[in-house]
């Protein structure tokens, strides 16, 4: 095995945990968000000698996961997930209500506008930082970070305040 290959393995199992927190985000289902988390590093290990080089190569990595999350979606002739079970609403509450709340409402956004949201304020990065992950420009990226925030609190309504609380480092 070269030295190449060592790193990215090595990597690839420091970044896992990190990529499914952010493709569970983007994608609001556990199936969907590791379908995400493999491929993501199947395209990195293509241009892993290029990767590796980078300044960044975890934030390049959530770049990759950002834009194979954003081609999915528009590849999809159909929103329509299978469940097993309808789930039930009743007997839950606090944090883990919450949560799902968030997921459903990020669901009815754009592809283009959950990444938006989920890199920004789930992944603290800058609007500069989303700009450039997304190939689109900085004000183009604060523009749609403003709208889609809108559109959050519309379809979240009263939850909306407690949203924050969610963030990772927030006190809970």
């Amino acid at each position: 095995m070269t030295r190449s290959t060592e790193d990215f393995e090595e990597f690839a199992r420091a970044r896992t945990a990190q990529l499914y927190r952010s493709a569970w985000l983007l994608a609001g289902e556990h199936h969907l968000a590791e379908d995400l988390v493999q491929e993501t590093p199947a395209k990195l290990y293509r241009a892993w000698r290029r990767v590796e080089q980078t300044d960044n190569p975890a934030a390049y990595a959530q770049t990759v996961l950002a834009r194979t999350y954003i081609s999915q979606r528009r590849r999809r002739s159909s929103t329509e997930r299978p469940v097993e079970r309808t789930p039930d609403r009743a007997g839950q509450s606090g944090d883990h209500e919450l949560r799902l709340a968030l997921v459903q409402a990020l669901a009815e956004l754009s592809p283009l506008d959950r990444a938006v949201l989920v890199l920004r304020y789930f992944e603290d990065r800058s609007a500069e930082e989303v700009a450039y992950d997304l190939g689109k420009n900085t004000g183009a990226i604060r523009t749609r970070t403003s709208r889609a925030l809108d559109r959050l609190r519309a379809v979240l309504g009263d939850e909306a305040i407690h949203v924050a609380a969610l963030r990772p480092g927030s006190p809970r």
